[in-house]
């Protein structure tokens, strides 16, 4: 098999936040309830808020994303290879050792 993949990586570490909110739980909250209420239906009275939806809100830290080369005949290998690749960089710390495939992408 001839031709290269593009590996996108992240570094994990142990003190990154990664939650998921879903909308409900946002609306229960007494405190960004009244601030809801006060920014958008301020003057009105007996006001209650509600969601048809059962979306999410991600609150994760941001990273900034690496990006390694390697052959198609190494796909087995990727998530060493992106291991590898951060340690050659000198991205991996005391507690930043975790590597997160982001995508992957055939040349």
């Amino acid at each position: 098999m001839d031709g290269n993949i593009v590996v996108t990586y992240k570094i994990l570490c142990e003190t990154d936040l990664n939650k998921e909110i879903t909308i409900k739980e946002l609306l229960q909250n007494e405190k960004i309830a009244k601030t809801i209420k006060s920014e958008f239906a301020k003057g009105y009275r007996n006001i209650t808020l509600s969601s048809d939806i059962d979306a999410a809100v991600k609150i994760e830290t941001s990273k900034e994303l690496h990006t390694v080369e390697v052959s198609k005949n190494d796909f087995a290998d990727l998530l060493v290879l992106a291991e590898e690749d951060a340690n050659n960089k000198k991205l991996l710390k005391k507690d930043c050792e975790r590597v997160e495939l982001v995508n992957i992408e055939t040349l």
